[in-house]
């Protein structure tokens, strides 16, 4: 019985050889971003494009995780340079005589505020009673 075994090993061997590669793991290729991708990435995010949206249009889709891995600084920079970007034209248009950005300018970044003050003379106490007595 062990003979026959051993032809059958043997026999298999010659038939289906095996070689080292075939114990190894078939794994993925290494993703790379390019540069335009990370332009992509970094332009879709600094508008607001969710994740998951972004990751739809990588190459023919990729992993939330993959996204996050490798295009990191872009996802967290790009809000950032953005929000730079539009202060710093806002800026621009409130220093070259644009009334409304610089309405804006002093209302958000110095805090200040428009109030109304009224004076009122005479008795200007009412109540409910002095109303339905006229």
């Amino acid at each position: 019985m062990t003979h026959i075994k051993e032809t059958l090993k043997k026999n298999s061997r010659e038939i289906f050889p095996t070689t080292k590669r075939a114990n190894k793991k078939i794994t993925k290729p290494t993703f790379k971003p390019t540069d335009e991708e990370r332009a992509l990435v970094e332009q879709m995010s600094s508008v607001g494009i969710p994740q998951e949206s972004i990751c739809l249009v990588i190459r023919n889709g990729i992993d939330d995780k993959t996204l996050r891995k490798h295009f990191r600084r872009e996802l967290d920079t790009a809000a950032i340079r953005a929000n730079a970007a539009v202060a710093g034209a806002l800026y621009k248009s409130a220093l070259e005589g644009s009334t409304q950005a610089a309405i804006w300018w002093t209302k958000t970044r110095m805090k200040w505020s428009e109030k109304q003050e009224s004076e009122h003379s005479g008795n200007a106490v009412w109540t409910i009673q002095n109303i339905y007595e006229a």
